[in-house]
């Protein structure tokens, strides 16, 4: 076994911004191995773009591009990777821990035997072997994990908006090769339709995201949040409460039982900090508060808290970006 090997995420005719992330990372382990970083690609009109992972250090891309491919599913996806992993032998398989990602490594270790760290935060070579953090007890706290002498592959997922992307080199451009692969003939289950969100920034690689709570008091209210995310550039997020409420659709959700977010900047707007919501957005960058209990658990890991009625808050936050987005022009 020998190299790292990346399993890329392409969507809608492009790929998602943490395949570049994990493309990134995979070159510093390879680097720090001294063997080459490859990648699969599996989708539906990927081939125009597959040569592009070059520009963030990947030599060789393996490249199925088929119509059956255009959406994830595992019936499909899992063996077909399994099959171009098992004559590739890759010593490192890195993964987004995105939502199809989580559920596509999951399946793959235990279709290869493998050992896997979901939703990684940092990696490592060290004595020629991977190291992999990743939180543990709803991000409490963080454990570092290490695979058995002789388990191959180490694979891991690794969470979106964590890993430093590479500064692109346009100069470069990977090999690509098409195995002689078959699709899986029997497949006993297939994609009717897919609904996507209304949401123009994907909420799990969004840099941005605001989020409200119980404290918003209405849905209606939530156009504030819409408004200052618009300005922003970044993405609407709700609590449980707010989805148990009808107010947003789970989609939205931020916390344990919905989705894990590491933006550069989290608005928390009438949210108490209940743990469950915490263990979804404890890792981002710079989080600013917004409620008027100044008791309430969020301040206790906000780097900014704001103790005021959201409802005159935010009107004067949204005016005041206004102003200064109008001064930059």
């Amino acid at each position: 076994m020998t190299g790292v090997c990346i399993i890329a995420e392409f969507r809608n005719g492009a790929f998602r911004q943490v395949s570049f992330e994990i493309a990134s990372e995979g070159r510093r382990l390879a680097d720090a191995l001294g063997e080459p970083l490859t990648a699969i690609v599996l989708g539906d009109g990927v081939t125009a773009e597959a040569a592009t992972l070059g520009q963030y250090g990947v030599k060789k891309v393996y490249l199925i591009d088929q119509p059956e491919l255009k959406d994830y599913l595992a019936e499909i996806h899992v063996p077909v990777l399994a099959e171009i992993l098992r004559s590739v032998q890759p010593k490192v398989v890195l993964s987004a821990a995105s939502a199809n990602g989580k559920d596509l490594s999951a399946r793959l270790a235990a279709r290869l035997g493998a050992g896997l760290a979901q939703d990684c935060t940092e990696l490592l070579i060290e004595n020629g072997a991977l190291k992999a953090k990743r939180p543990v007890y709803a991000g409490k706290t963080y454990a570092w994990c290490a695979w058995t002498n002789g388990s191959y592959p180490q694979m891991a997922s690794c969470r979106p908006n964590v890993m430093a992307c590479s500064l692109i080199d346009a100069s470069k451009s990977a090999s690509v090769e098409t195995p002689a692969i078959t699709l899986p003939a029997v497949v006993k289950s297939r994609i009717v339709k897919v609904e996507a969100s209304e949401t123009k920034v994907d909420l799990a690689e969004a840099q941005v995201i605001v989020s409200g709570g119980r404290g918003m008091k209405d849905p209606k209210n939530f156009a504030l949040l819409e408004e200052l995310a618009q300005l922003l550039g970044g993405a609407v997020g709700a609590s449980r409460p707010a989805v148990d409420a009808g107010w947003r659709p789970h989609a939205d959700q931020v916390g344990q039982t919905g989705k894990v977010v590491t933006p550069t900047l989290y608005i928390a707007c009438g949210i108490s900090g209940a743990i469950q919501h915490l263990a979804g957005m404890g890792s981002s960058k710079f989080i600013v508060a917004i409620n008027k209990d100044p008791e309430a658990p969020i301040f206790s890991k906000a780097d900014y808290g704001v103790v005021e009625d959201l409802f005159q808050f935010i009107p004067a936050f949204i005016k005041e970006v206004k102003k200064l987005k109008a001064a930059c022009g």
